[in-house]
């Protein structure tokens, strides 16, 4: 594939409507969700104004096209992934509702008492949350993988902790608080040496990184489309064919089944026996574009461009009296930081407030990773995230905003 021969930032920006249409605000939020190009707008209204038709049901050619076009995003979804079959795919509602599902069917239907299930402490709640449940249903223990000082997976305290009794490992790809970049190969390798299977949580790594699960040999890898530049409401799940298949269907209803009487019903094979119901079909066909909107751009000079803004916003923070990093890491595309004035800390609300008034968005809290904060200490952080569509100029508006707050408080 050719790429053009420099990032055009400013080319970049006016596919985005919300940013090209002079919107006074700085959007400094993609890693809660992304703003959307045009392309994959148009994908969504093109589907509802001139192709909207159910799919895998009926025989009319509006159903057929539909369809072609669903399963053709599927096989998108496959070769983005380096999959090795379409079968391996399936659509979800999102990353968190892909974890349910593997837990409330792999893992359910596994899991003994006495059985452990390996988190680790800087997971987002939506993979812990899921296997504190099975767990809870199945007599399994959850246990946590500690984070080192410097908010990286423990590979010692993780081989300690890896036995036989061990089922499942569950780990980010980039964690959302600090864009750790976490071990999973070797995460994985270590688990398949006591049999334990790998869920990884794509969700923020699938945006920053080329994914091979095959190389991986990763069991289950998920990520959500809105974090991606496509819609809310489309999510995948990759399972290796093998799990899949031995797996219980966890939804029931429409296109899951193969023949249904009072007396018995028998499911129809992968994927569609996880895919109960109308599908999301707009959002997965608006996934596809935003991949192939994205492959367009040339990997190394999209991460050339992160480094600059990160590169930027670091040396900008660390100049600014009262900014502590927290669990920096480099070449991120999420920077975190709390605010203390005269050895009192400043509630992260009140900064990200503050800034909202100046037309910055940055997100303020606990960002659905209570663990990691109780371990850290502290009860949450202002987060900055970038997104393609930043640029410098956003990064210099955020610093002289965050001044001017911190000045005020």
């Amino acid at each position: 594939m050719s790429y053009p021969t420099h990032f055009d930032i400013q080319a970049v920006r006016q596919q985005f409507p919300f940013i090209h249409n002079d919107s006074p605000l700085v959007y400094l939020d993609s890693a809660a969700t992304t703003q959307k190009p045009q392309c994959v707008i148009d994908a969504i209204s093109d589907y509802y104004a001139k192709q909207n038709a159910n799919v895998h049901r009926g025989s009319h050619s509006l159903t057929a096209n539909a369809t072609t076009q669903f399963e053709a995003a599927r096989d998108c979804v496959q070769q983005f992934i380096h999959a090795q079959s379409s079968k391996e795919i399936i659509w979800t509602r999102g990353a968190t509702e892909a974890i349910n599902l593997i837990a409330q069917t792999y893992a359910r239907s596994t899991l003994q008492a006495g059985d452990e299930i390996l988190v680790g402490e800087m997971e987002h709640h939506a993979n812990i949350v899921p296997w504190q449940i099975v767990a809870e249903q199945t007599g399994a223990k959850l246990i946590k993988v500690p984070m080192t000082q410097n908010c990286q997976w423990d590979m010692t305290a993780y081989q300690n902790l890896l036995t036989n009794k061990c089922k499942i490992v569950a780990a980010a790809h980039i964690t959302n608080v600090t864009a750790t970049r976490q071990p999973i190969e070797d995460i994985i390798q270590l688990a398949h040496q006591v049999d334990a299977i790998v869920v990884i949580d794509g969700a923020q790594g699938i945006v920053h990184e080329k994914v091979d699960v095959q190389a991986l040999d990763c069991d289950f890898y998920i990520f959500s489309g809105h974090k991606l530049y496509a819609p809310t409401g489309i999510g995948v799940l990759y399972g290796k064919q093998a799990l899949l298949n031995a797996m219980p269907v966890w939804h029931g209803g429409g296109k899951m089944v193969d023949k249904v009487s009072f007396e018995k019903t028998s499911f129809t094979g992968l994927p569609g026996k996880f895919e109960a119901g109308t599908p999301n079909v707009a959002g997965a066909i608006a996934l596809a574009t935003a991949i192939d909107w994205l492959q367009e751009f040339d990997p190394q000079q999209i991460e050339a461009h992160y480094h600059q803004l990160h590169s930027l916003l670091v040396e900008g923070l660390r100049q600014i009296d009262g900014v502590k990093l927290i669990g920096l890491q480099a070449n991120a595309n999420v920077v975190s930081f709390i605010v203390e004035l005269d050895g009192e800390g400043i509630h992260h609300n009140d900064v990200a407030t503050l800034l909202d008034q100046q037309n910055i968005a940055v997100r303020s809290g606990h960002h659905c990773a209570h663990p990691l904060m109780d371990a850290l200490g502290i009860n949450g952080t202002v987060r900055v995230s970038l997104g393609i569509y930043n640029n410098t100029q956003d990064i210099e508006a955020f610093l002289t905003a965050l001044a001017k707050a911190i000045d005020l408080l």
